[in-house]
């Protein structure tokens, strides 16, 4: 599959520079209007911020980062337009901003930032940064928003597929969540998501087009309902669909319908149960299917699933052949937010800390060491000042994507991330993998790190 940028439409319509918070475009207005008045060049004003998650969503024991591709399509692509630069500067607030700011800095303007990153797929802990974004303030600052937009979001539905994944198995997992997801765009990125930490394929057509990802589906019970008898639905779909039918069977009784489904055998490729006792049903029509020459008909299984209801099905050796997880994965149900955070660490070579209540960040450019075991298992992970040597046999988990605004290197194609996270998340020990908060992850410190934090508190409290 190719590495497509979204085409036109796609993203939105509306130039995605605007896609921010309001008191983003006022602080980069005063940042150009503090550097003209005192004579500041870009090159003078650079910051460096850091992306990180603070805590973990209920019931969490590791996240996987997603997003990535997303955001560096906006750093390289969003531009003020004539529209959004009249439209700024006709708001009152910014009365007192010199005119260059609208007729030579905006128009100009392009993302210059030297972006790192953590691999797309790969799992992480709170506290730990899986961005560092360096440049000039005004191209940080603004940039904030639209990123912890679209990797708070895909980070947290790829963590949660990824508990999905880990309970399924080698099972079938479709992601049917667009109907109940946010926006449109929202159940596009929930499709990528979900299809980087494992799922098959999904039930939206737009993924499919833009992304690649093999978009699927069955019948609704409407079309069942269409005719006024069951069976003739099926033939009727059957007669179009051939061996791809997949006939829904619990619009009116499951077993009187898996019964119609015989006179098919194995020229369909499967049938689905949207509602009931799935495991129970699911036993019931393989029963049937077996007994009447269908022994390779599949079962699809679908309604309100989610990682429990999966495992359940699981343990109780439930004959179902694939999964359609809808809203409680595109939606993240159980805990539909993730505590993103966007943090100033340096400006102009000199490290900053932000301190409140239960909210002290370590300060500093920093970088995520990883450690193994003698067989290649997650032992631990070290945060660190970039400036510090590798403690021995780690691996650097920031790496260079952006470098003034280009890329470093050609991203991954989706395939490719999919598949480093099937690799990868192999080695996260099974302990994490429970589906109950354990507490069992922390976070190592460097000494450095710690020295530093601590001057920078006492020199501020």
């Amino acid at each position: 599959m190719e590495n497509i940028e979204p085409k036109s439409g796609f993203v939105n319509d509306i130039n995605m520079i605007l896609a921010t918070d309001f008191y983003q475009l006022t602080m980069g207005a005063a940042y150009y209007q503090y550097n003209l008045e005192n004579n500041i060049s870009e090159k003078d004003d650079i910051a460096i911020f850091e992306f990180f998650i603070r805590k973990f969503p209920k019931n969490r024991n590791y996240l996987i980062f997603a997003g990535l591709e997303q955001a560096v399509h906006y750093l390289k692509n969003a531009r003020f337009t004539k529209r959004t630069i009249e439209f700024l500067r006709n708001k009152d607030v910014f009365k007192k901003i010199d005119p260059s700011f609208f007729d030579e800095f905006l128009p100009k303007f392009k993302f210059i930032l030297d972006v790192w990153a953590m691999k797309e797929g790969n799992f992480f802990f709170p506290n730990e940064p899986i961005m560092r974004i360096q440049g000039p303030i005004f191209h940080a600052q603004i940039a904030e928003t639209y990123l912890l937009n679209v990797i708070n979001f895909q980070t947290l539905v790829a963590s949660k597929a990824s508990r999905i994944k880990n309970v399924a198995q080698d099972k079938v997992l479709l992601e049917f969540g667009t109907r109940r997801s946010h926006s449109p765009l929202a159940g596009v990125y929930a499709a990528r998501a979900s299809y980087i930490a494992g799922f098959n394929g999904t039930s939206n057509v737009v993924a499919d087009l833009e992304l690649g990802i093999n978009s699927t589906g069955t019948m609704a019970h409407s079309y069942v309902q269409k005719f006024e008898k069951e069976i003739d639905s099926f033939h009727s779909y059957y007669d179009i669909y051939d061996e791809n039918s997949i006939l829904l069977i619990d619009t009116y009784d499951t077993e009187k319908a898996a019964q119609k489904c015989r006179e098919f055998g194995n020229k369909i490729r499967g049938v689905r149960i949207d509602s009931g006792d799935l495991i129970e049903h699911s036993r019931k029509v393989r029963k049937i299917l077996d007994e009447n020459g269908c022994e390779k008909v599949l079962i699809v299984a679908s309604s309100d699933l989610n990682e429990y209801k999966i495992k359940e099905i699981i343990e109780k050796k439930a004959p179902i052949d694939a999964f359609g997880v809808g809203t409680e994965l595109a939606t993240s149900r159980d805990d539909p937010t993730i505590s993103g955070v966007y943090k100033l660490m340096e400006y102009n070579s000199k490290p900053r800390i932000k301190i409140s209540e239960e909210k002290i960040t370590y300060p500093g450019i920093k970088q995520v060491f990883r450690i193994y075991d003698k067989n290649g298992i997650f032992k631990e992970d070290i945060l660190a000042l970039s400036e510090e040597a590798p403690p021995s046999n780690s691996e650097a988990l920031l790496i260079p994507v952006m470098k003034n605004g280009k890329l470093v290197d050609e991203l991954p194609k989706l395939d490719e991330i999919q598949q480093y996270y099937l690799n990868n998340i192999k080695k996260l020990p099974d302990q994490y993998k429970t589906l109950k908060e354990t507490d069992i992850f922390k976070l190592k410190i460097s000494e450095q790190l710690k020295k530093l934090t601590k001057s920078l508190k006492e020199k501020y409290i």
